[in-house]
């Protein structure tokens, strides 16, 4: 009795909604309105999640791809200015941290802060030291000319790679030598750098900041053994359980000193970039605002459709009560064809959304000013289940909020409806 209940009241609805041979309200510019509002309230949410998330990953790729997730230093570092005392390499506190879950690597760095000057120009910059179990992945993929470093800890040598805003600013080029200035202990010390490949992330910050070199360099600048380094950088597998992994990590330091007799200092990269990701987490909140008020338009836009729909077929409506149809089986019928409507409007906004999408991922005709917002080109990043969320909430709600106005099929009374034409 169900199947058949169902069958007769989706196929009444069917035939309103597809019957092309009626004139009536269904293909009137109302409905029309109610579809497009419908449509471009899906396009504008699923843009603002894929560029939202662009942003989040994008960004989040540049700063841990200089930074890594979880930093470990000397308690007595300056961090402000980079001047980092030195920790001996502990193996059995590398592979405790290695055992962690949720941390998938763990590197040794060390940093000096340095001067370049030339004829014209001068830029402060930071040597960021690495070692042989550097991770390339993300540097490899920015090196816009040259090559990697060798990373030989045995065999000492000047080659960096360098940004090309410091390219540009000092007026350099690849295989070209330049002279860094370094104080130690109140003493300036030079040292000749020689440019074997450029980089570029677009990231400012880090673009007029870093030079990457040997840690052997670091090492020959201050005196150190080849078992001293700046601080170990760690990777997570999962950037939600970044604060857990933190804080596990911390406790597992907190009772421990080095070999020098201080504490380990360990932060988290939004520790240190709590800036970036404050302005990140306003663009998850407008993204946010923007979605409920899509949902809102087109919830209003349905609920308007809704109502013109069920005024034009106030006849139809009597006629069923006629013939003993109640109230809740008429009042799924204008269900249905809701479901039709915003399904009409689902398909619309989900090609032109995904459209521009792929236009814009594989074109990157959408450009930034990478000054302002850390990129040149406007990100983009969505998948499957994004999509099913978006679509699956926006009929879930659009569908909701009919519920009020489809009540007034019980407010009109069969008599004069049937007479109405």
């Amino acid at each position: 009795m169900r199947n058949f209940l169902f069958s007769h009241l989706f196929f009444i609805a069917k035939r309103i909604f597809f019957n092309k041979d009626d004139k009536k309200q269904l293909f009137s510019p109302a409905i029309h309105i109610a579809t497009i509002n419908m449509s471009l309230s899906l396009v504008v949410i699923i843009l603002s999640v894929a560029i939202v998330l662009g942003f989040r990953k994008e960004i989040q790729n540049k700063i841990t791809g200089f930074n890594s997730h979880i930093r470990i230093t000397n308690s007595c570092s300056d961090n402000i200015f980079y001047e980092f005392n030195p920790l001996t390499v502990d193996t059995i506190l590398l592979d405790k941290i290695k055992q962690i879950p949720n941390v998938s690597d763990i590197q040794s760095f060390a940093i000096k802060p340095a001067i370049i000057k030339t004829k014209n120009n001068f830029q402060e910059v930071l040597l960021k030291g690495i070692d042989k179990n550097f991770n390339w992945e993300f540097l490899k993929k920015k090196i816009i000319e040259g090559d990697t470093l060798s990373l030989n800890l045995n065999f000492f040598n000047s080659n960096v790679i360098i940004s090309k805003y410091i390219i540009d600013k000092l007026n350099l080029k690849i295989n070209d030598t330049f002279i860094c200035y370094f104080i130690q202990n109140s003493i300036t010390k030079i040292k000749k750098c020689h440019i074997i490949g450029i980089y570029q992330t677009d990231f400012l910050d880090y673009d007029k900041l870093f030079i990457i070199c040997n840690i052997s360099q670091i090492r020959s600048l201050n005196n150190w053994n080849e078992n001293i380094v700046s601080g170990y950088e760690i990777w997570v597998n999962n950037f939600r359980y970044l604060d857990q992994t933190l804080k596990t990590i911390n406790d597992k330091l907190s009772t421990q000193h080095n070999r020098f007799g201080n504490d380990y200092y360990v932060r988290s990269i939004k520790q240190l970039n709590s800036s970036i990701f404050s302005w990140l987490d306003i663009l998850d909140t407008n993204a946010i605002i923007i979605l409920i008020l899509m949902l809102i338009v087109a919830s209003f836009s349905m609920i308007s459709a809704l109502l013109v729909i069920i005024l034009e077929y106030a006849n139809m409506i009597g006629l069923l009560k006629a013939m003993g149809e109640n109230n809740t089986n008429i009042r799924k019928i204008f269900f249905y064809i809701s479901f039709f409507l915003i399904g009409r409007g689902l398909i619309f906004g989900n090609i032109i959304a995904l459209s521009i999408c792929f236009f814009q991922k594989y074109t990157g005709i959408l450009k930034l000013n990478p000054k302002i917002y850390y990129l040149s080109i406007v990100p983009i990043h969505l998948n499957i289940i994004h999509m099913f969320l978006i679509n699956f909430c926006t009929i879930i709600i659009t569908l909701l909020t009919l519920i009020l106005p489809s009540y007034l099929v019980a407010k009109i009374p069969p008599i004069k409806t049937i007479r109405l034409e």
